[in-house]
């Protein structure tokens, strides 16, 4: 949840209004928002303006400045309306040439005319780059920002990929010309590393580097790092481009239109908007951009009303969503339907039950009814069918005299991988693409990592050691759109003096003893009958050779068997490569099969 600071009496100044300390705490508290610290006292002692801190939901981007928050608020009280959006004909263009598709691919960008600084506003401006960045940019990864004066740098802009030494401009508060390659050694430097330093990895390993410069050649930015020196904007700068680059061109759309929603009111025409053209060399295609149109959505009264235990007419619920900045009007139709017009600024409408959620803080969460009129609704939960197969695990694991243990699902890729005698043939691990330790590299494949760097940090306990867990592992799947998927392991492991293989196929027995399935000691034979059994397994190289095997599962009669989990004595390499001088047998099982 981003916290943003803001100055208290220029707010109290925009709403028109000095509030008491328990007048805001509840108008913010109704509206959605929460004042996280307010400095007053603090800030009388040194003499300086007191501020607030304010709590704001991760999805309200348009929350993220002082501006936002009290155009929202007024409008939340009645004292305001909507702006109303315009833009005049684009008269600059920029050209996203086919070299950028390997590093950012994507890029926007408007001009505001005009535009009026003052020291707080501008302060205002560039605060809400650095919220957006940190916030839905996620430090720059998807998004980056640049704001550029216009009347330095002369159209048609070009977006491109080109080479790093052949890159050259003055870095933004920078006296001395850099090449790319250089600019990038410099930033890495331990001065820089938690400035500019903690973005140079978005970029630094790609064959070009991305640049926006204008119809001259000069540089105006390298994003995601730095703008230009020659291009930077300051409180005398009257026309303002922003350009925006991307790898989600979704949330480059959502960036580029809060960013003029917020500071359009400081230009010579209120909320007017100059769009740039956008054209893709490559393909030919042509847009402009910012789209200032609002959205539309269809919502159901019935459903409003049934969800908050209200019997509210069309208009009365039209009258709630305008306080959140939501127009509406009913269906002449279909006397159920309710068409809302969403703005730009609220990107966070993606569903009929974010319209509900809006038209009950608008009616005042407060004032909803208690009792019978909400007895319809089902607010009982209830647990995930996964979880409640992963209780019987521990139930039945610590039946056996067996502890559980919550190792992190992070861990090396070592210990995923080398540690484990396994190769990495790059489809099934997830990795992260900035790791801040080489303790954290990857999302686990396996249980078995974390289960062992446990017991090396318990193994001056008294043997056996007997321990399991429950939980999951991550896939790499590139079918879905997460890229990704989750499944349920069961592992347990038993370290002492001996390997006590029989001691972990005991545990086995059990868990599948609990679960109704029995042991076929003739899988050949009997082909239909549903149960399990173990075949020996010698490619399993984190186990002992001869001394791994796999686990066989037939889930009914008739059915095809299928793998289901391993187990075996652990390869006394694997040991040693956790600080483990004892020998130990291991099991793991997929938990989803016994869905």
């Amino acid at each position: 949840m981003p916290t943003v600071t803001v100055n208290k009496q220029q707010l109290f100044d925009l709403l028109g209004k000095t509030y008491s300390q328990d007048e805001f705490d509840e108008l913010t508290f109704q509206f959605g928002i929460e004042i996280d610290e307010d400095t007053t006292e603090e800030a009388l002692k040194l003499g300086e303006e007191p501020e607030f801190k304010i709590d704001i939901g991760a999805n309200r981007y348009d929350l993220l400045c002082i501006e936002g928050i009290a155009q929202s608020l007024n409008e939340y009280l009645g004292r305001a309306e909507a702006p109303k959006y315009t833009t005049v004909p684009a008269t600059t263009k920029l050209i996203i040439d086919k070299s950028t598709e390997e590093v950012r691919p994507y890029a926007a960008a408007a001009i505001l005319r005009g535009i009026s600084f003052t020291e707080k506003n501008y302060s205002s401006f560039i605060g809400l780059q650095d919220k957006l960045h940190s916030n839905i940019c996620r430090n720059r990864s998807l998004v980056a920002i640049g704001t550029h004066n216009i009347d330095t740098v002369e159209g048609p802009f070009h977006y491109k990929g080109i080479a790093p030494k052949d890159i050259k401009f003055i870095p933004l508060n920078q006296t001395e010309e850099f090449t790319a390659d250089k600019l990038i050694e410099f930033y890495k430097t331990p001065e820089q590393k938690n400035n500019i330093g903690r973005f140079v990895h978005l970029i630094e390993d790609f064959p070009v580097y991305p640049v926006i410069a204008d119809n001259n050649g000069v540089v105006c930015s390298l994003p995601p790092l730095i703008n230009s020196e020659h291009s930077k904007i300051d409180l005398d700068t009257r026309n303002v481009l922003i350009e925006c680059t991307a790898t989600d061109k979704t949330k480059l759309e959502i960036v580029l239109n809060q960013m003029v929603a917020m500071f359009s009111r400081y230009c010579e025409k209120p909320f007017t908007i100059e769009p740039v053209e956008i054209v893709s060399e490559h393909n030919g295609q042509s847009r402009t951009t910012p789209n200032v149109n609002v959205r539309h959505m269809d919502a159901s009264i019935k459903y409003i009303n049934s969800a908050l235990g209200l019997e509210q007419s069309a208009e009365e619920i039209g009258k709630c969503l305008k306080k959140l900045s939501l127009h509406s009007t009913p269906s002449t139709e279909d006397s159920d339907v309710l068409h809302v017009d969403i703005p730009i600024t609220r990107p966070d409408i993606l569903h009929p039950c974010d319209i509900m959620e809006d038209a009950a803080i608008g009616y005042g969460y407060d004032n909803l009814p208690k009792g019978e009129k909400l007895s319809n609704a089902n607010f009982i939960a209830s647990a995930l069918p996964i979880n409640k197969i992963s209780d019987i695990f521990r139930i039945a694991s610590s039946q056996a005299s067996w502890l559980e243990v919550l190792p992190l699902t992070l861990c090396s890729h070592d210990e995923n991988f080398k540690f484990l005698r396994v190769e990495d043939d790059n489809t099934k691990v997830v990795k992260l693409a900035n790791p801040k330790t080489l303790e954290y590299q990857v999302v686990r494949t396996t249980l078995l990592p974390g289960i062992l760097k446990t017991v090396k940090e318990n193994r001056k306990h008294s043997l056996p050691i007997k321990v399991f867990e429950t939980g999951d592992v991550v896939f790499k799947n590139l079918a879905v759109e997460r890229k990704a998927n989750n499944e349920r392991h069961w592992g347990a492991i038993y370290v002492g003096k001996n390997s006590g293989f029989e001691i972990i196929q005991g545990l086995l027995g059990k868990l599948m003893q609990t679960f109704r399935t029995s042991w076929i000691a003739d899988y050949g034979a009997a082909a239909s009958t549903r149960g399990y059994w173990i075949e020996q397994d010698d490619s399993l190289s984190t186990y002992f050779p001869g001394r791994g095997a796999k686990v066989m599962f037939r889930v009914k009669e008739g059915a095809e068997p299928q793998e289901i989990g391993h187990l075996g004595v652990l390869h006394p390499e694997v040991m040693a490569n956790f600080d483990i001088p004892y020998a130990a047998s291991y099991v793991e099982l997929n938990a989803e099969v016994f869905l």
